[in-house]
């Protein structure tokens, strides 16, 4: 179900979406629709503390590892070797 939302702008910054909005040549509505989405994903999900605890969670795991060099050495190998996965 769709929503209406009303939004209040003093006319210069009214001018200036919609100018912006013409030269993408896209209506007012939505230029903000995607600017609203836009913003909407660049917040973060999760809390900073969760994410922090899921990565020392990973780091007291033991797994193999390599220089970095050496992994993409094998990795291209591997590419290269032409054997089926």
């Amino acid at each position: 179900m769709a929503k209406r939302l009303q939004v209040i702008l003093q006319d210069p910054e009214y001018r200036e979406i919609q100018r912006a909005a013409r030269a993408r040549n896209m209506s007012l509505a939505e230029w903000v629709r995607q600017a609203l989405e836009r913003a909407r994903l660049r917040q973060p999900l999760g809390s900073v503390e969760k994410k922090l605890a899921a990565i020392r969670s990973a780091a007291g795991h033991e797994s193999p590892t390599a220089d970095i060099d050496t992994m993409l050495a094998e990795i291209e190998r591997g590419y290269s070797s032409g054997q089926p996965k």
